[in-house]
């Protein structure tokens, strides 16, 4: 399992606009239609990686909170399912719901918008604020498979609370870690 840490985009820059499928609906999403009333939470996942197996059932537990308070959540995958076929649009939607997500799981078979975030590592987790102003990139919290910190969610709560809160974002902020984005060859 490679170990990828995030790229870490500038706070303050402007979330990359896109229009995706979302496997569970079967429509196209744009971030317009995904974006929360005070935050958006964008999520670059998959379905096989460990790291992201980890964090998932952190991640529907904290949708579910913050859905509420105006946050939205919105997760995309990007790999290459042709050389990663456990990623495919199908098997996504069908994780999707075993693991019980309350947001958009949206593929991005181009890979441009993974691109236009600068991801690089699943999970690699944004938060914009109302205006869609980046306002926090990094890890979720220090627990990583096998290091027996537990899961809190405590550094991405932290963020969230802040825009809830009208509050500037803690900027000391630790990239996330996980399994690199499968890029295409081209």
């Amino acid at each position: 399992m490679a170990r990828t840490p995030s790229n870490m985009l500038p706070l303050g820059t402007k979330a990359p606009d896109f229009e995706l499928l979302d496997t569970v609906s079967d429509t196209t999403i744009s971030l317009n239609d995904a974006k929360g009333e005070k935050g958006t939470v964008v999520l670059f996942i998959c379905n096989h990686c460990p790291f992201v197996i980890h964090v998932n059932p952190m991640i529907v537990k904290l949708a579910k909170e913050y859905q509420e308070k105006g946050i939205a959540f919105v997760a995309i995958s990007s790999n290459d399912v042709e050389n990663y076929p456990q990623d495919a649009p199908d098997l996504m939607e069908q994780k999707a719901k075993e693991e019980g997500y309350t947001f958009p799981y949206l593929y991005d078979e181009t890979q441009e918008v993974a691109k236009a975030y600068d991801a690089a590592c699943t999970p690699d987790i944004y938060l914009f604020d109302a205006n869609l102003n980046l306002v926090y990139r990094g890890q979720l919290d220090g627990s990583r498979p096998g290091n027996d910190v537990p899961l809190t969610g405590t550094d991405l709560k932290k963020g969230m609370d802040a825009v809830l809160e009208g509050k500037e974002v803690d900027p000391d902020q630790k990239p996330s870690l996980g399994c690199n984005i499968k890029w295409k060859n081209t």
